[in-house]
């Protein structure tokens, strides 16, 4: 069976205008039988017993259709059973979702004109619950198993005029936090916040679920409480599964009413592939240089991609009027010690400023990490998220290859198979420097995957088309 070799996910966050993607019968390798009632589809050589909506023009439309669309085009490769089984469960959701647009309010026109203000206002007064008809989908699963490119596939085949949004779960909660502040005073913000996400969008799409910060575990129970009162269906993405999430954090008892409500409102479903589809690309490590002191490379490589721009130092405002020091700076790219950025206070809020303002980063310094710099590996792990999902290019100097940065890094289950415990003592082979922690552990295998990825030939020519893309028309 061949593979899926192209990732092809989207910016981190964007609100989609495109016009409604269909394909004819004709050019998605479908094959009817006609003596079969169950109008079962087959979709080379897999059988898909479910019926494809059609768009009104008589043609078929929805994420299976266009999977199959990509690859009579050859944009991709046939991909696992996994992959083919979740692609089943999206077009279930599609049509769904097609059938019961009315009831779920999905049509931006259709919908009420009254203002969230006027909404929360007349909420206080009559209690009243609209709780969608159809239920969302979270897809968990290893690193590289296709859930972003599958889940975009998805929303890419939406009519237009349906209220939607595409978002990374860290961008999400930079906004429900933002929101929060502005209505602060109010007697329940977080009302008001779901009113107003749900009067933008009532199909919501967060990519990469994951929850290690306290304070949003705090709030994500009454929040998604209030958002699914109100019609929202979530699709989501994640590396966990539900029963996972906040593993081990601080007042998790609070956030377990959130893991209850969330496997009602959506169907789990896990991408169970063993393959890591960003590890076929061609792995070229032209800007990942292993080594110490060789800062001199690094500086070289940065001059070479500035060219005739002066460098120097710049302030980048980064997130509610707060500034980011830039020690090097021109032409979009950005030179940074490992410490700058990784041994500061600084988080997704910094790093999403940063390249709002920076396509490249050159990062001098990565260490092996291990016990003793634990909190910038989280900050490490933040950073290399931030900048995949921007489609940044990343040239750094690093102590060891991605796998050598992160091998001290385990989860519990790992550590225990490393070196079970025989008795309270620890033995004198166990490693003194080793991580035992349960999220950056699971974050491993998603860093480690996401910089070979980066670092690729594919990945750099991605880049580049879309710097391309950005230049102004002469």
């Amino acid at each position: 069976m061949r593979l899926l070799l192209l990732s092809l996910r989207r910016v981190t966050l964007f609100s989609r205008h495109q016009p409604y993607v269909s394909a004819p019968f004709h050019n998605c390798l479908i094959s009817i039988n006609p003596s079969s009632p169950s109008s079962s589809f087959v979709f080379s050589g897999s059988s898909f017993c479910s019926s494809p909506h059609s768009n009104g023009d008589g043609k078929i439309a929805g994420p299976l259709v266009e999977y199959e669309r990509r690859i009579v085009a050859g944009e991709l490769l046939d991909g696992d059973l996994c992959q083919l089984g979740t692609l089943r469960e999206l077009q279930r959701l599609y049509d769904e979702l097609v059938q019961s647009a009315d009831a779920c309010r999905l049509d931006r026109y259709s919908a009420s004109a009254k203002s969230t203000r006027t909404n929360w206002f007349w909420n206080k007064f009559v209690s009243q619950s609209s709780v969608s008809p159809v239920k969302g989908l979270y897809l968990y699963g290893g690193v590289g198993t296709g859930k972003t490119m599958l889940m975009d596939l998805f929303f890419h085949q939406l009519p237009a005029s349906w209220r939607t949004q595409r978002i990374h779960f860290h961008n999400f909660m930079l906004s429900v936090h933002s929101r929060l502040q502005k209505h602060k005073g109010l007697e329940d913000p977080l009302e008001v916040v779901g009113l107003e996400i749900a009067d933008e969008a009532i199909l919501l799409c967060l990519d990469e679920f994951m929850v290690n910060d306290v304070a949003d575990a705090l709030i994500l129970n009454r929040l998604f409480r209030h958002l699914f009162n109100n019609g929202i269906i979530l699709v989501a993405t994640s590396n966990r599964a539900p029963d996972n999430l906040y593993e081990g954090g601080l007042q998790r008892d609070l956030f377990l009413p959130f893991i209850s409500t969330l496997k009602e409102r959506c169907v789990v479903r896990e991408i169970g592939s063993s393959v890591d589809y960003r590890k076929l690309t061609s792995a070229e490590e032209g800007f990942y240089f292993i080594g110490k002191d060789i800062s001199g490379l690094l500086k070289q490589k940065f001059q070479l991609l500035v060219g005739d721009q002066p460098a120097g130092p710049q302030v980048v405002e980064v997130v509610m009027g707060r500034k980011l020091q830039v020690p090097l700076a021109a032409d979009g790219c950005a030179y940074f010690l490992f410490e700058e950025l990784c041994d500061r206070p600084l988080g997704a809020a910094d790093y999403l400023g940063l390249f709002k303002k920076f396509h490249t980063l050159a990062l001098e310094g990565v260490p092996i990490f291990g016990l003793h710099n634990r909190t910038a590996a989280y900050r490490f792990v933040t950073l290399v998220d931030v900048m995949y999902e921007t489609k940044a290019r990343l040239l750094c100097t690093a102590e060891g290859s991605p796998l050598e940065l992160l091998e001290r890094i385990v989860t519990i289950s790992d550590a225990q198979q490393i070196a079970p415990r025989t008795s309270s003592r620890s033995r004198k082979s166990d490693d003194p420097d080793l991580c035992v922690d349960n999220e950056l552990g699971f974050a491993k295998d998603r860093t480690i995957s996401r910089l070979t990825e980066m670092n690729s030939k594919e990945y750099l020519e991605q880049h580049s088309r879309i710097l391309q893309e950005k230049q102004p028309s002469s």
